[in-house]
């Protein structure tokens, strides 16, 4: 009796002390409000989701950063990742655009967007090349 008692209290501390630590979150910061980064366009073809778009659609690539580490997925078929198809609000001087994801950005930071270039024409003229502190939501 006492040893189960022991036991039973023991339980206790140590549930207590694991609430009183903070939670790890298990998630990425990205997958979490509002995000900032650069904003690019490209020439689509055959995304990394398999998927092919031309340069009217409005769709992004995401750096390969997240691509790569997108809760849920595998590493081993680029075609099943869960972030393909996930839908972006982005941002940019009072504008903003609503675009799929359907690419992998090899040249850009965590958070940056590669846009097609009616996507990225929603948010500025072509001829800017590049929009620094864009932000983003998932939609």
């Amino acid at each position: 009796m006492f040893v189960s008692k022991a036991l039973a209290l023991f339980a206790l501390a140590l549930a207590a002390n694991a609430a009183a630590l903070p939670q790890a979150r298990s998630e990425p910061s990205y997958m979490h409000g509002t995000q900032k980064g650069d904003a690019t366009y490209y020439t689509p073809g055959l995304g990394a989701c398999g998927q092919t778009s031309t340069s009217d659609d409005l769709i992004v690539a995401v750096s390969h950063s997240l691509y790569d580490t997108y809760p849920g997925y595998k590493g081993t078929n680029p075609n099943n990742n869960p972030v393909c198809g996930r839908k972006i609000n982005a941002h940019w001087g009072g504008k903003s655009v609503t675009v799929k994801v359907v690419d992998r950005c090899t040249g850009c930071a965590v958070t940056d967007l590669d846009f097609s270039p009616a996507a990225f024409k929603h948010l500025s003229p072509l001829s800017a090349g590049r929009l620094h502190g864009m932000t983003w939501t998932w939609a």
